[in-house]
């Protein structure tokens, strides 16, 4: 009995021994590739060929230690933390297109309404590829985007690159750029909302817009188009809000990280915005983050149909790590997926109804015979004189553009059929 209690502790021993040896090996490990870096810098600091500032090498280091990761991680020096906090709250200096890298290059994820960039015809998955003259190779993103802001009323030179097409130039001239996140209007009897970004200004802009549509419309509103075509993302609280807007219930969007016990779930309160009201959501390749999370809810809940075509597929969660007066870390810490389960990243959001972006040309037909022009044609014994009631006109703008068409007509006969009386 002596002989096996021995045995067991020896082995005890023999398990807990491996555990000790392997941490004690990945300490050793680290402090070696610490020693390597050590190496480089003082390598660096001495034999570089033009001289560089401690400040400026450990700066590099910790970029490109960050994006590395993924395209989304970066460091935020001081001005550049500072830069995005004020673009957050709305405003800010620049062309006024969202970012990202693909293969060296700068890629449009989406330009915004109404600045530089939009005007000059800057296109959702353009890439840049140099920036006055300059190429964007061997940049890192915050690099490029430091490069792109400047004094307002200066300009400069992008050579885009664009699938199809070869490459050409742009100049752009900077700007402030003040982004208004939400624009309304009424298209017939149907409220059309586009949300251009997510930014602390949403969600107010938001419940403004459903006030004054349902104010200018009364009983007559049909639904809602929602567009967040181009639409690059933005605050996740801020999707959150908008989406709840038209739930009463119900799961919105939950984060999973490395640790699967700091999942997040968020979810719809009381209180549907529109009543219960048909409503239409308008993607596309520009349509990313935020936008994809308000797009993928709505979806899973069937209370929006999605029209479109595929989002961006940014699925990723970033945290602002502050990091004193050195600025801030954005670090990639989670995945968001839709109330299904469905993972964002890299897939997007698939619309329910796909439709291509397209240009509308009316046929030029001449004079139509119909039967009332016929010689001897019957009245119709049911006409009382009067005209069918019609919905109010849409704009111009919506006839010319051929998804936001296709989102009215939708919505325009859902509501036809809900009030179509059945025949008996």
């Amino acid at each position: 009995m002596r002989k096996l209690k021995i045995t067991a502790g020896l082995a005890a021993v023999l398990l807990i021994a491996p555990l000790a040896t392997t941490a004690e090996e990945n300490k050793s490990d680290t402090y070696r590739q610490l020693k390597l870096f050590s190496d480089v810098f003082e390598r660096v600091r001495a034999d570089y060929v033009e001289e560089a500032t401690d400040e400026e090498l450990i700066e590099s280091a910790i970029q490109g230690m960050l994006t590395a990761l993924d395209p989304h991680s970066s460091y935020l020096n001081a001005k550049s933390f500072k830069d995005m906090r004020v673009q957050t709250k709305g405003e800010f200096g620049g062309l006024g297109i969202e970012v990202t890298m693909e293969n060296g290059y700068v890629k449009v994820v989406s330009p915004i309404d109404d600045t530089p960039a939009h005007r000059a015809g800057v296109e959702a998955g353009d890439l840049i590829t140099h920036l006055d003259g300059e190429p964007v190779l061997g940049l890192t993103l915050n690099e490029a985007v430091e490069r792109m802001r400047g004094k307002v009323n200066t300009d400069l030179g992008l050579t885009i690159l664009r699938e199809g097409e070869d490459p050409f130039d742009l100049t752009i001239t900077r700007d402030v750029i003040k982004i208004r996140s939400v624009r309304s209007r009424v298209e017939g009897n149907i409220g059309y909302v586009r949300i251009t970004t997510f930014n602390q200004q949403t969600t107010p802009g938001l419940e403004k817009a459903i006030d004054d549509i349902e104010e200018e419309l009364g009983d007559d509103l049909e639904g809602y188009v929602i567009d967040l075509r181009n639409n690059p993302g933005g605050l996740l609280d801020q999707a959150i809000s908008v989406t709840d807007a038209f739930m009463d219930q119900g799961e919105i969007v939950s984060t999973r990280g490395r640790d699967t016990d700091d999942a997040q779930r968020f979810n719809a309160h009381d209180g549907d915005l529109t009543d219960g009201l048909p409503v239409v959501v308008l993607i596309n390749g520009g349509s990313a983050s935020a936008s994809e999370i308000v797009a993928g809810a709505l979806q899973d809940h069937r209370r929006a149909i999605v029209m479109g075509t595929p989002s961006f597929g940014k699925g990723s969660v970033q945290t602002i790590i502050p990091l004193g007066a050195h600025g801030a870390m954005r670090l990639t810490t989670a995945r968001y997926y839709t109330p299904s389960g469905r993972s964002i990243q890299a897939k997007g959001i698939e619309p329910d109804i796909f439709v291509e972006q397209a240009t509308i040309e009316l046929p030029e037909n001449g004079p139509q015979r119909k039967e009332a022009d016929l010689r001897g044609a019957l009245s119709n014994d049911g006409d009382n004189g009067e005209e069918g009631a019609e919905n109010g006109a849409v704009s111009e703008d919506a006839q010319l553009d051929y998804q936001l068409t296709r989102a009215l007509d939708l919505i325009h006969g859902l509501t036809l059929y809900q009030e179509s009386p059945s025949i008996n």
